[in-house]
């Protein structure tokens, strides 16, 4: 990146995945996600075409680019209309962690297939009592000889009916010390003793949610991510940014499909001779989502240079920041697009309906804009910690 200008192959990557997406666009989304379906399709054909597994190292057969290459893919496939959750998921949490902390054999197990997108990978790390408090987690592993032993429960976890493995955080006992520190395992979804229940929501998506239940599950040595306990705090750090650059990447996306929603109708509905749009009161607050919109955006690409870097700190306070920005552009977006619309803005043809819940999760998770803004008293201003 120079010039907070974006390299030209990744603005031609951004064109490419956006044309990709709008081939498929917004109406065919809402259908599936109201018929209760999958995105299967889009997910398999980006699959095929790179843009799953352009983070992934090209030895293991992805497009050897950064968080910020998959951070533009999932940010043009929501302003297309498109939006993957499980992107946020699959490749830039959990395959970001197993490129950066897995065995050898992990990395030539999953790594080629999330370069591929045959891999669908879920990340379980909330808790029903823990909330955002990772410390409290109470999922815990023992070892019974070669075996780990897992037993716990996670809540809200994304798209775990489509997901052939879950990376779980849990705690293990310190042989050294008894304290519990963190672990993470790789769950596969069919495994005894692993339960999955849907959770309903109001929300329009083709992404569901869901609770884990573990009853005394066994998982073989290898399922441990590293050779050791001992580096799972960086492991689930090394997650935690890409998971929120991407989470900006994609409330940004929301905004631009809201907002281009909300201009196009301010250009085409006449009243009293002019489009709406030509009046102040409709177009000013437009311009002032466009600005917000591109304030958040450039934020998320500092983050991703930042976290490429390996500048993990700087990349945590970059990324927080725009999450925040970016979840606050979305509601605004959304808001003042419904509001262009009037009673348009809430019919189900224009799709914006839909999108009021859609873009409310921006502000929630993967975490709420209240730890967002903990974390820069604490980190930013130096402020004494208050929870």
């Amino acid at each position: 990146m120079n010039n907070f200008t974006e390299t030209e192959e990744r603005q031609a990557l951004r064109k490419a995945v956006y044309d990709f997406g709008s081939k498929y666009g917004h109406e065919y989304y809402l259908k599936v996600a109201r018929e209760g379906g999958h995105t299967t399709e889009v997910w398999d054909e980006a699959g095929k075409l790179g843009y799953m597994g352009v983070a992934v190292p090209e030895e293991y057969g992805g497009g050897g680019g950064g968080i910020g290459d998959l951070a533009a893919v999932c940010e043009e496939l929501c302003a297309a209309g498109t939006p993957l959750l499980l992107m946020v998921v699959s490749p830039a949490i959990c395959g970001t962690v197993i490129a950066r902390y897995g065995t050898d054999e992990q990395k030539q197990h999953w790594l080629p297939r999330f370069a591929t997108g045959e891999l669908r990978m879920a990340f379980a790390i909330t808790e029903p009592d823990a909330g955002s408090n990772s410390h409290k987690i109470t999922t815990t592993a023992r070892q019974d000889g070669d075996d780990w032993v897992l037993n716990g429960q996670k809540v809200f976890i994304s798209g775990v009916d489509e997901a052939e493995a879950v990376l779980v955080v849990g705690r293990t006992e310190d042989a050294r010390t008894g304290k519990l520190k963190p672990a993470l395992f790789i769950v596969p979804t069919d495994a005894p003793g692993f339960e999955a229940q849907h959770i309903p929501m109001d929300i329009v998506s083709a992404d569901k949610q869901f609770t884990l239940f573990f009853d005394n599950l066994r998982l073989p040595k290898n399922a441990l991510v590293g050779e050791s306990t001992d580096t799972a705090l960086l492991q689930l750090f090394a997650g935690l940014n890409p998971e929120r650059i991407m989470g900006a990447a994609f409330s940004l996306g929301l905004a631009r499909l809201a907002l281009n929603k909300a201009t196009e109708y301010a250009k085409t509905r006449n009243v009293w001779g002019a489009p709406i749009g030509s009046h102040q009161g409709i177009a000013h607050p437009l311009a002032q989502i466009k600005v917000e919109i591109e304030l958040a955006k450039l934020m998320t690409q500092k983050a991703a240079a930042l976290y490429e870097a390996g500048d993990d700190m700087g990349a945590g306070e970059a990324a927080n920041m725009a999450k925040y920005a970016a979840a606050e552009a979305a509601v605004h977006a959304v808001d003042q697009a419904v509001h262009t619309h009037g009673g348009n803005g809430l019919a189900t043809e224009y799709g914006l309906g839909a999108m009021i819940a859609a873009v409310r999760v921006g502000r929630i998770a993967p975490v709420s804009r209240e730890m967002i803004l903990n974390f820069v008293a604490q980190h930013s201003l130096d402020l004494p910690k208050s929870y």
